[in-house]
Order: C-alpha cells, then structure tokens, then sequence
C-alpha cells in the first residue's frame, strides 16, 4: 500500500500568505480610476482569493486532526494560520467597507495606507516562505524588521489622518464614514505585523 504523502503545512501557510499579498495588490489596483459603479465587480477576485483561502484554512485544521507529526506544534501552526487568515479577511472586508460607506473618491492617505498594505503583505509573504528553513534563512529577521518599520509608518498616518479629519470635517456623517475607512486599514497593517510577530516568537521558540 503506498504510504500517504505528508501534508505540506508549510507550503500550505506560504498559500495563504499569498492570496493575502495579491488579494493588496488587487486592492491597490482598485484605486487606479476608482468608480464607486465599478468597485463591485472589481473586488470580485479579492472575494474569491478569500474564499479560497477559507478552503485552506479548513484542510490545514483537518489535516491538524489526523496527522501523527507536524512539523512545529499543532497550536502553532493554528496560531499562524489564523494570523494569516486575519490579513485576508480584513482585505476582503475593505472592498466591501468602500462599497457599504458609498465612498465615491479615495483621499491621498487612503491611497498611502494601501501601498503600506502592499508592502507589508509582500514583506508577510516573504517571511511566510523563509520561515519553512527558519535556522538557515539569512533574510527573516531582516524582512520581520521591516514588516514592523512600516506598521511603525502606518500608524503614524493613521494618527495624522484622524487629526486631520476631526479638524478639517465639519459633516458628522462624513466623519464617521471616514473613521471607520481609516480604522479598517489601521487594523490590515496591524494583521500584517501580527504574522511577522508570531513567526518571530515561533523562531525563538523552535530554535
């Protein structure tokens, strides 16, 4: 009987991180001549990445349930798949958000928080697949760093964006519609630094 072939949680992990990285691009792509009459259709592939990270998700905690060896400790790799899965979902709630809030133009911090977005999730991506040869990897630590430097730069435009808005908006409704946009990207590059924290931490643990 041939012998079942081992579950690539690693491989697995990279996947998610990778849907989440373009699923950003995708989200990026959508403030290029952005249409609120459009956006629907638009954010249709950063759905479907979400719903085919949902896919992964589940077949990782299945196979968690059956597997005799994984490579790390079961709540680990719970733990990053959930971190991973955060940055994917918060991507797809955005789309959403943009069209919930009838946002019918992007402001010039919004289009910077989304770059960071990119960046970040590109930095995830990378960490996520140096993390499989984590005792030989000469990039992690380096790309963990600068998954947390831009967090560090997102967070201060968020600071200066709600600044901004509560001294500049006079409209309540347009303050509440804003706000909830920038809380709903703070919370993305949060996500982001989130896995690289949690990598981190694994690195430490399994070293």
């Amino acid at each position: 009987m041939a012998r079942k072939k081992q579950f690539d949680y690693f491989g697995a992990l990279e996947h998610l991180a990778k849907n989440a990285h373009q699923a950003a691009e995708l989200l990026e792509m959508l403030t290029v001549d952005y249409s609120l009459e459009t956006l629907e259709d638009q954010a249709k592939q950063i759905h479907q990445l979400e719903h085919e990270a949902d896919a992964i998700v589940r077949s990782i905690l299945s196979e968690l349930y059956v597997s005799f060896i994984t490579p790390i400790d079961r709540e680990d790799i719970v733990e990053i798949t959930e971190r991973l899965d955060d940055v994917l979902d918060t991507i797809n709630s955005i789309a959403y958000l943009l069209g919930s809030l009838v946002v019918t133009e992007l402001n010039e911090n919004v289009l910077v928080f989304i770059t960071y977005a990119v960046e970040a999730t590109a930095g995830v991506l990378t960490a996520t697949k140096e993390f499989a040869k984590f005792k030989n990897s000469k990039t992690l630590h380096a790309m963990i760093d600068e998954v947390s430097a831009i967090e560090g730069k997102a967070d201060k435009l968020y600071s200066d964006s709600l600044k901004e808005l509560f001294t500049v908006e006079q409209n309540p409704i347009e303050v509440i519609k804003w706000k909830n946009v920038y809380d709903k990207l703070e919370e993305l590059l949060n996500a982001s630094e989130a896995v690289v924290d949690v990598i981190s931490g694994l690195v430490i643990k399994n070293s």
